[in-house]
């Protein structure tokens, strides 16, 4: 097993490439915190969890919430001891354009899609630091090392994760800890419920998608969570920094 025994702890983890993420780790033998605002999502995650034989438990924790971030670590740490591997994919996806966007939507995306990220980052590494060891993989997005269609907030917000991570990684290579972007293109999950309505519905969506992408089609959360195991596991341990894109050829 590529993680056997592991802690980690994955935010948005009740539902879409969050679930699928936390399902892959505990398949590949490490025990998860399931994160997620939604109390029944976390709940049906963990379910799955058990369901195939793994080791799960749900927290449910509003990352925008400094002391729901900080109940989240205390626990895991009170429960298991330590963390071994954090991800941060909990996010929010704010559609339009500069007129369009109130500031409320630049806030709110900022507030989630970076500073969550930065929060629990920031509350974890001085654990994986006293460990000598640990793993963060910030979800960011294709559109974090290119452009969206009218999507400033969020395409402001993944350029800052790419460059937060970027940063941390140098910070704290030396320590031990790797840190890495997961940047997925579109997958299909209801994340994309805000894109959707802009393009006005599913099937002009998947018209745009078969002409925007490459491989003309949407991944699975299967197929990215396959990602997120090689990064968080030790087949990726000489990687830190980067920034993994995995849409289908799309910001070729």
């Amino acid at each position: 097993m590529l993680l056997k025994d592991r802690i980690a702890i994955v935010t948005g983890a009740g539902s879409g490439m969050g679930r699928a993420s936390a399902v892959a780790m505990a398949r590949e033998g490490a025990r998860v915190v399931v994160a997620d605002r939604d109390a029944p999502g976390a709940a049906d995650t963990v379910h799955a969890i058990v369901h195939a034989g793994g080791h799960a438990e749900s927290m449910v924790t509003d990352v925008g919430d400094d002391a729901a971030l900080q109940h989240l670590v205390d626990h895991t740490l009170r429960h298991h001891g330590r963390i071994d591997i954090l991800h941060n994919h909990a996010g929010i996806q704010v559609a339009g354009t500069l007129e369009q966007v109130e500031p409320a939507g630049m806030d709110a995306s900022w507030r989630i899609n970076v500073r969550a990220h930065f929060m629990l980052s920031r509350l974890v590494v001085p654990h994986m630091r006293a460990a000598g060891k640990g793993v963060i993989l910030n979800t960011a997005s294709n559109s974090g090392v290119f452009w969206d269609k009218e999507m400033i907030a969020y395409t402001t917000s993944k350029h800052a994760v790419v460059a937060m991570t970027r940063q941390m990684a140098k910070d704290y290579a030396q320590a031990g800890i790797r840190i890495n972007a997961l940047c997925p293109g579109w997958v299909d999950t209801a994340f994309n419920e805000a894109f959707t309505r802009q393009m006005g519905g599913r099937e002009a969506l998947l018209r745009y998608i078969a002409q925007a992408v490459p491989m003309g089609r949407f991944a699975t959360p299967d197929e990215i969570a396959e990602a997120v195991l090689f990064l968080v596991s030790d087949r990726s341990a000489y990687m830190t920094g980067q920034a993994l894109v995995i849409d289908g050829g799309e910001s070729l």
